[in-house]
């Protein structure tokens, strides 16, 4: 399936554009979804119309994440899922400018992340969040487990990524993962468009800055964990942590 068939753009007026997510049934996250997502946020990061991007998905359950058999192929497969994933939500949570996520349906295992890493989370009042992969024997690898740290206090960290609980809406608000609940589907993507707006709005540099400050140390251990990736070191790290070479 090509790139142009999974991810499509919807433009909204006032710099606010959507990315639909449509890697079909469930969103799951294979190594080539997972790399051309990291390129479509890379783009709008680069585009100057741009100034606000809503995540989006058309089917019944936003993302279920990955498969048990995507992690027990061989080894150099496993890796390049563990690249990939590392790659796109690393792209995602340093991307300086505002992304609001619109969660229905079931988000699951890896695909929490898309919500993590955003910056503004709606969800419907149907959703439900689970992160279940201790019990399936996985662990994350090391750009989750820091977006984790950074954007979910020790009571959810245990209750999700330990404990897998299942959590809906109103208790993903309680912990503070879930900004604005929509009881209609008619109107999550209306309060998602809304967000964007008013994020769309701001300072672009000013929010920009104040945005890497707050994910500065975060950012700087999965530089430090990541900076033996060539992959990942040479494209991304120099950008967005301020890492040069010296040679």
């Amino acid at each position: 399936m090509e790139q142009q068939q999974w991810l499509n753009r919807r433009v909204h007026g006032e710099g606010v554009v959507e990315l639909k997510l449509g890697h079909a049934p469930q969103n799951t996250l294979s190594v080539e979804f997972l790399m051309d997502f990291q390129s479509q946020i890379s783009l709008l990061e680069e585009d100057p119309e741009v100034k606000s991007i809503v995540l989006t998905s058309p089917f019944k359950d936003f993302s279920t994440g990955t498969t048990s058999k995507d992690w027990h192929q061989d080894s150099t497969s496993s890796e390049a899922l563990e690249r990939a994933l590392n790659a796109a939500f690393l792209t995602l949570f340093a991307c300086p400018k505002p992304v609001v996520c619109v969660a229905r349906g079931e988000v699951l295992e890896a695909g929490m992340f898309f919500v993590l890493a955003s910056d503004i989370r709606v969800a419907h009042a149907r959703a439900a969040f689970e992160m279940s992969d201790v019990s399936r024997g996985q662990i994350y690898p090391v750009t989750l487990m820091e977006i984790a740290r950074a954007t979910l206090d020790p009571q959810s960290q245990r209750r999700l990524m330990l404990g897998g609980q299942r959590l809906g809406p109103i208790s993903g608000r309680h912990a503070g993962f879930i900004d604005v609940i929509a009881d209609d589907y008619e109107d999550l993507i209306d309060y998602a468009l809304k967000e964007a707006r008013k994020l769309a709005n701001l300072h672009p540099e000013s929010y920009a800055q104040v945005k890497m400050e707050l994910r500065q140390d975060a950012l700087a251990r999965i530089a430090a964990s990541l900076s033996e990736d060539p992959e990942i070191a040479n494209h991304w790290l120099p950008h967005h942590t301020g890492r040069r070479d010296t040679a």
